[in-house]
């Protein structure tokens, strides 16, 4: 192994080397703590730590790393007291996560870390949302995101460095090739020569180099670096290395030649540089004792801090409190009384209209939104007004463009993507579920995005244009699900939406879009997120919905007056109004649940079971629901009639009011 030190000073050489003892000297000693069943589980980067340390030093403080499970050397090279990372490891309150995650699934902004989760990938795009951010800046600063070999089989890892190259981020994607995913080898997962040759496909440079040596580690990320900023692209860098234990250290290593043990134990990062800085007279014997023992110092420190740390005592409304970033998110109401006569649709573009002049860092971004306005146009002419690096096209390659939103939350910025049909947020699911939802109660990062979501049917759109998803996001604690049902509550509710910090559904009837319109008002207003709209009152059945339900329960209502009807419009489905839910039962005692959805696992069985956990000495009928068929929705204008809830309510409400 050759080493190149021209133009290091022997400082940078010498730090080089503490920060690759440091990692090692932890992760012997966590082998002995989990042998002795101390600690539960380890991932360990023994072998491969000149591409954590070479990568992180080479970088600025303050510049973005997403890490891995086997990049220890980020952390501690970004000076992270070893203390805080082992009560981190151990599940302590002390730690970066209270408890609720484990090893290096957590970030740090004071660190300027994003740490991963399970799911290998996702963390790529939020490099491409950091680096977006440094370009809206004009800042000449980069992220970096690493993955591991079996990452890159991962279509994140095609979306993120697509959409890196396509809008010219300066990104550096570290792909860390050990040679197995778990127990997969390499020739089972990629048939390219090397992973580096796909980067020509993506339009960037591509680079395959020594990853056991720090000194071409560093050199090479700091020449990205630079030419990252200068020409304002993306690079692709695969480090060759070895992963000289498990997957996890219960995996075990059996499925692994015994020669290459030998072979890649040759080419172990620490003993080669060590004998390097040894030759070159810059570091001696005593001077590798002396660190050795300080080190041993610091992790003993750490370890008994970390094992003194008290046990946690659950608190279960903390536990509530940090699932959302705490917003006083009150209604604020118009400042005058003028209003106009809109469209449902140009309520909503009226709303981004606003916001984009409000938050001169909120970014737009969605398929098609830009020249051509939105497959629904409600973006047409803000190319125009705002320009095209806040009103952004995208690559079609939603999983991507969602977690560069989160990226470009970890810089400060408001976003919005419009998901151009909500049938298509499925490809984006797990940024949203695994990274957007829960990112805030993990480490207190918040999520400030909203996601524009066209639904619905009516308009005889098939299985694929027309599906009511809105119930997969109730069920997922971290998002806020929004579904106005007027152009007034849209865009009072889009416009709080974008004030939230926190990650909003925000579902669009696209059958209301230009069917629907009313008087609304001029100014900036917003409504408060969580809370009902009572439609009508009456005394013999409650209606409870949203959305297309709405209209569809006021238009039976006017033509059956001599029923009295409580209509009850939800507006926000995640968190739901209770007090208004339970007022409209204690009216009636009589209750029918509409919605578009279909039935099973659609809200309606939530609402029902709430109200007859909570009400059920008021109800004079069981809680019906009106819903769906459970089919997927048919293309035909007349077999989607025979599917929707809608015809079905008269049968609904008369098995009511017979109780």
């Amino acid at each position: 192994m050759e080493f190149n030190k021209t133009g290091l000073s022997n400082d940078l050489l010498l730090d080089l080397y503490t920060e690759l003892v440091r990692p090692r000297m932890i992760e012997e000693k966590m082998l002995v703590l989990l042998r002795q069943g101390k600690i539960s589980k380890w991932f360990s980067g023994i072998g491969q730590e000149a591409i954590s340390v070479g990568a992180t030093m080479a970088l600025d403080m303050d510049e973005y790393i997403m890490p891995l499970h086997r990049n220890l050397g980020v952390f501690t090279a970004r000076k992270i007291p070893f203390c805080k990372l082992f009560m981190q490891w151990q599940g302590s309150k002390e730690g970066f996560s209270k408890g609720r995650e484990r090893s290096f699934h957590f970030g740090t902004n004071e660190y300027h870390i994003c740490g991963m989760i399970s799911h290998l990938g996702p963390q790529l795009a939020l490099a491409d949302g950091v680096a977006l951010a440094h370009k809206l800046n004009k800042e000449n600063k980069v992220a970096l995101a690493f993955s591991g070999d079996g990452g890159t089989s991962e279509g994140d890892f095609h979306e993120a460095l697509n959409v890196a190259a396509v809008w010219g981020l300066p990104v550096i994607f570290v792909i860390e090739n050990n040679g197995y995913g778990l127990s997969t080898p390499v020739n089972e997962q990629y048939a390219c020569a090397q992973l580096a040759d796909r980067a020509i496909g993506y339009g960037m440079k591509g680079l395959t180099i020594d990853g056991n040596n720090v000194l071409e580690v560093y050199n090479t990320i700091k020449q990205a670096r630079e030419y990252c900023i200068t020409e304002q692209k993306p690079i692709l860098i695969e480090c060759m290395t070895f992963r000289m234990r498990g997957h996890e250290e219960a995996s075990g290593v059996k499925y692994v030649p015994k020669e290459l043990f030998e072979i890649w134990g040759q080419k172990d990062p620490l003993s080669n540089y060590e004998a390097f800085l040894l030759q070159e007279k810059i570091i001696t014997q005593t001077d590798i004792e002396h660190l050795r023992e300080q080190i041993k110092i610091e992790i003993e420190d750490g370890i008994a801090k970390g094992f003194a740390a008290p046990v946690i005592v659950p608190n279960t409304n903390e536990e509530y409190n940090d699932v959302y970033k705490a917003h006083n998110g009150t209604e604020r109401k118009p400042t005058t009384n003028t209003t106009t006569e809109k469209k449902f649709i140009n309520a909503v573009s009226d709303a981004l209209k606003t916001c984009m002049e409000q938050y001169p860092n909120l970014v737009l971004m969605g398929q098609d939104i830009a020249e051509y306005g939105g497959a629904f146009k409600v973006t047409e002419g803000f190319v125009e007004l705002f320009g095209k690096e806040r009103v952004r096209n995208t690559p079609i390659c939603e999983s991507a463009i969602v977690g560069a939103a989160l990226g470009l939350s970890l810089k400060g910025y408001k976003s919005m993507m419009e998901m151009q049909f909500a049938d298509f947020v499925t490809v984006g699911f797990n940024q949203i579920i695994n990274n957007l939802a829960k990112i805030h109660y993990r480490w207190g990062q918040n999520a400030d995005v909203v996601i524009r979501m066209p639904t619905g049917a009516g308009v005889g759109a098939g299985p694929f244009h027309s599906q009511s998803n809105e119930a997969w996001f109730v069920h997922t604690p971290g998002l806020k699900v929004v579904y106005p049902a007027t152009p007034e509550d849209a865009k009072g509710l889009l416009i709080a939406a974008i004030e939230d910090p926190n990650p909003i559904i925000f579902f669009e009837h696209k059958g209301l879009y230009r069917s629907i319109s009313g008087q609304v008002p001029d100014d900036n207003y917003t409504i408060e997120i969580g809370k009902a709209r009572q439609v009508q009152t009456g005394d013999d059945i409650s209606i409870i919905t949203y959305g297309a339900g709405v209209h569809w329960a006021t238009d039976y209502a006017s033509k059956h007056s001599d029923i009295s009807f409580d209509i009850l419009d939800l507006r926000t489905l995640l968190p739901l109004d209770y007090d208004a839910i339970k007022a409209s039962v204690l009216r009636t005692g009589k209750v029918m649940i509409l919605h578009e959805d279909t039935l099973i696992g659609g809200i309606g069985g939530e609402l029902s079971a709430w109200i007859t956990e909570h009400c059920f000495t008021h109800l004079d009928a069981p809680v019906l629901r009106c819903a769906s068929l459970d089919t997927p929705i048919p293309f035909s204008l007349e077999l989607e009639a025979n599917f929707l809830s809608k015809g079905r309510m008269a049968e609904v409400i008369n098995k009511l009011l017979a109780y």
